[in-house]
């Protein structure tokens, strides 16, 4: 086997300019297994009523009224049920839609304006008015709680997600429950979540939390949309990534909300691979999902948890460009756990630095994996087909390591 599909396995670290820790450490398996595979629905369940922080999405069609107004019951009687959960010892964080909703009645509008900068305004009015009613709510348990907006942007780069995460941590320290939204006012359409469910996926990894509870306005996941008569509710799901092309779903169920059961199943993959269980259900079935009721649908968790940086690298970057593998580098790329050596790398394309996200790719096109680069842009296509020996002896000892080491590399 030629240096291009060798596996790096006596480097301790990426030489040269090393890539960036998004984390300073990794999280354990949490839960009631002690490893991955073949997780019950009961064991599932299980995990999620003992989780030690759990993280709740909740959609804008869930606190509304179908006039589109905010439905300050439906917001009581959900911070009720999280409330009871916090003060029980469990950390709670809220990713809650619901600015743009909140707003455009106050503002007029007899339903939610289609264009952005109207949008942006009413978000910028319901934000106050979503946590004004949240800060109530809580307070008649004696529950603190605090605001965290976020863009797409702020997760994609290291520094802001690391600030991000420890603002986060230390919220959870003292006993605050954070309320996490997209920032409408700020996000473009070019980056943005556009719903809540991939950032409430991407909080459960950055707060390391033990379950996930998407929380939406069909009580469960079923076999086909719901109003169809052959469509039967599934209760579990033991590998969602198996199973995922196999349910017929429908888009945006309603007009207040910009999910659909599209982006709560992608949320609930990234939660399995993650080493996270979830649980789908309606709003009115939180208090029973969190205490590991039969309600809604599980997903059992079918990796065990990586790293937080390993998370972040694959859920969370934003690739400035791409390495393209020649046959034998991404066969070892495609085997796991081999860094891509300038030796099987074919061309490089991006204006990207070292530390940046790229993809890996086959010689199809195809994106095998992502990567934390460990050069800048311009001295990669120096290196590219030179093995190791003559790496050192033409460019320097410096230049003599990986492009992307394998603990920086994450497959897709």
């Amino acid at each position: 086997m030629g240096e291009s599909a060798k596996s790096a396995a006596g480097d301790s670290a990426v030489g040269g300019k090393s890539a960036a820790d998004v984390t300073d450490g990794s999280a354990a398996v949490v839960g009631v297994r002690s490893g991955i595979g073949a997780w019950t629905a009961e064991e599932t369940r299980r995990a999620i009523a003992a989780a030690k922080t759990i993280v709740v999405k909740v959609g804008s069609s869930s606190l509304t009224q179908p006039s589109g107004h905010l439905d300050v019951g439906k917001l009581e009687a959900l911070a009720g049920a999280l409330a009871n959960v916090r003060l029980a010892g469990a950390n709670v964080v809220l990713v809650s839609s619901g600015a743009i909703a909140a707003g455009f009645g106050p503002l007029g509008f007899a339903s939610r304006p289609t264009d952005v900068a109207t949008q942006q305004a009413c978000a910028s009015v319901g934000q106050g008015l979503l946590m004004a009613q949240y800060e109530m709510a809580f307070g008649r348990y004696g529950v603190r709680v605090g605001q965290l907006l976020i863009t797409a942007g702020d997760t994609m780069q290291p520094q802001q997600y690391r600030s991000a995460r420890r603002t986060m941590a230390t919220m959870l320290e003292l006993g605050v429950v954070p309320i996490v939204n997209e920032n409408d006012a700020l996000a473009s359409n070019e980056i943005r979540f556009g719903d809540n469910d991939r950032l409430s996926a991407l909080i459960a990894n950055m707060v390391c939390a033990d379950a996930l509870v998407l929380l939406t306005d069909v009580d469960a996941l079923y076999t086909a949309p719901p109003k169809e008569p052959e469509s039967r509710r599934i209760p579990f799901v033991p590998n969602v990534t198996a199973m995922i092309d196999e349910i017929r779903v429908g888009g945006t169920g309603s007009g207040v909300g910009t999910g659909g059961m599209v982006t709560k199943l992608e949320a609930a993959r990234m939660a399995a691979v993650s080493g996270i269980p979830a649980v789908m259900t309606c709003a009115s079935n939180a208090g029973p999902a969190l205490m590991g009721d039969g309600v809604g649908t599980a997903f059992a968790p079918v990796k065990q948890r990586g790293s937080a940086k390993r998370l972040w690298i694959k859920f969370a970057s934003h690739p400035q460009g791409t390495l393209v593998a020649d046959a034998g580098a991404a066969a070892a790329v495609r085997a796991g756990r081999a860094s891509l050596l300038a030796a099987g790398v074919l061309e490089a394309r991006g204006d990207f630095a070292a530390g940046d996200a790229v993809w890996i790719d086959d010689e199809a096109g195809n994106h095998l994996a992502r990567g934390l680069v460990a050069y800048d842009s311009e001295e990669v296509p120096d290196m590219l087909g030179r093995n190791t020996a003559q790496l050192r002896r033409l460019l320097g000892d410096e230049y003599a390591h990986p492009l992307v080491h394998r603990d920086n590399l994450v497959l897709v």
